[in-house]
């Protein structure tokens, strides 16, 4: 069997990998968690903490322009990875702190009172539950989720039931982090314009792995992480 890449050189290109374990070359298996780093991107923060480490923002000297000018390119570089444009992508700590941003947001902008529901899927991360379970709680909003067949696919048919007039969002993962099922986000985008609700999406999964365009995709907001796509710990993305 022909692979189609150069399983050597891809190996060669993650330093970690050279580890050994018990005599034995290290086989990583769990990316879904977080992802190692390849050569670009260890050698890419450390020449900026070598060459232009400064406050970003916050400072008019020629470190300060420097590092403020790589902060944007990046977000420049990761909205074209999912087919943004800039200004349409907050930077965060991670997937995690998005998804509470955008629920607390609700909930403090009163967008969410007693007797509307928020609707998930059985299939959530805890990071794509417990804001919405603290949001419901504080609004007084109930919770409902779309339940998950025999197959690890979604049932639509229940989410077709599931979501109606007082569904005010309807939070869902594009791919599973447990069965790698990816969900069918246009038919779902379809339930909750019609039910003038909005969609949240959790993109951690789907971003390293499928070629994404989120405005075309029909969501209002997404989140996904760095550490999942082979990038840094502390950094995320929340796009609107």
């Amino acid at each position: 069997m022909t692979l189609p890449f150069d399983v050597a050189a891809v190996r060669a290109d993650f330093p970690i990998l050279e580890t050994e374990i018990d005599g034995h070359p290290l086989v990583y298996l769990d990316s879904g968690a977080t992802s190692q780093k390849p050569r670009a991107v260890l050698d890419a923060e450390r020449g900026f903490l070598e060459r232009a480490n400064a406050a970003v923002h916050r400072g008019a000297h020629t470190l300060a322009a420097e590092a403020t000018e790589l902060f944007e390119d990046a977000r420049v570089t990761v909205a074209e990875f999912v087919g943004a444009e800039p200004e349409q992508l907050v930077w965060t700590s991670g997937a995690t702190a998005g998804l509470n941003l955008v629920a607390g947001s609700l909930g403090y902008a009163g967008r969410l009172r007693e007797g509307d529901e928020i609707v998930v899927t059985e299939a959530e991360h805890h990071a794509n539950l417990i804001p919405w379970q603290e949001l419901a709680a504080r609004t007084g909003a109930r919770l409902r989720h779309i339940p998950v067949l025999d197959d690890g696919t979604l049932d639509m048919r229940a989410a077709a039931e599931l979501i109606g007039e007082r569904t005010k969002v309807v939070a869902f993962p594009h791919v599973s982090n447990v069965l790698g099922i990816v969900n069918p986000v246009a038919k779902l985008v379809t339930l909750a314009r019609g039910a003038g609700a909005l969609t949240v999406l959790d993109a951690c999964q789907s971003a390293p792995h499928l070629a994404l365009d989120l405005p075309a995709s029909g969501v209002d907001l997404a989140v996904f992480s760095g550490h999942k796509v082979y990038g840094p710990y502390g950094i995320g993305a929340l796009w609107g």
